[in-house]
C-alpha cells in the first residue's frame, strides 16, 4: 500500500532530522480550485521540533526541511507552512494544537 503524502513527509523528516515532535496537516481542501491544487500539489502545514535546528535561523531551518523533502517540493507539495523549533524553544511556546 502506498504511503500518503503526509506519511511520506513525516517519514522523510524523521529519517533526516530525528525530530522529538512532528505534526503534519493536510490543508489542501481549504485551497480547492487554487492553481497549485489543480496541478496536483497539495497544501500542508508542518510543526516540527528537532535539535538539528539549534543555532540555525529560520531560513536555514526551512532549507533543511526542503532538502529533506527533495523532489516532493514543487511536486506533491505545492505549499508548506512551517513552524520549526528546538526543544528549548518549544518548551517556552505552546504547539499550534495547544493554541487551537
Amino acid at each position: 500500500m502506498a504511503l500518503s503524502v503526509v506519511e511520506r513527509i513525516r517519514s522523510r523528516l524523521q529519517e533526516t532530522l530525528a525530530p522529538s515532535f512532528i505534526d503534519v496537516g493536510d490543508d489542501s481542501a481549504l485551497h480547492a480550485g487554487h492553481a497549485g491544487a489543480r496541478s496536483g500539489g497539495g497544501h500542508y502545514r508542518l510543526e516540527i521540533v528537532a535539535e538539528a535546528f539549534a543555532g540555525k535561523n529560520t531560513v536555514a531551518r526551512h532549507r533543511m526541511i526542503y532538502a529533506a523533502l527533495g523532489e516532493m517540493m514543487g511536486g506533491d507539495i505545492h505549499a508548506l507552512a512551517i513552524r520549526a523549533r528546538t526543544a528549548a524553544e518549544a518548551a517556552n511556546q505552546p504547539t499550534e494544537k495547544e493554541t487551537r
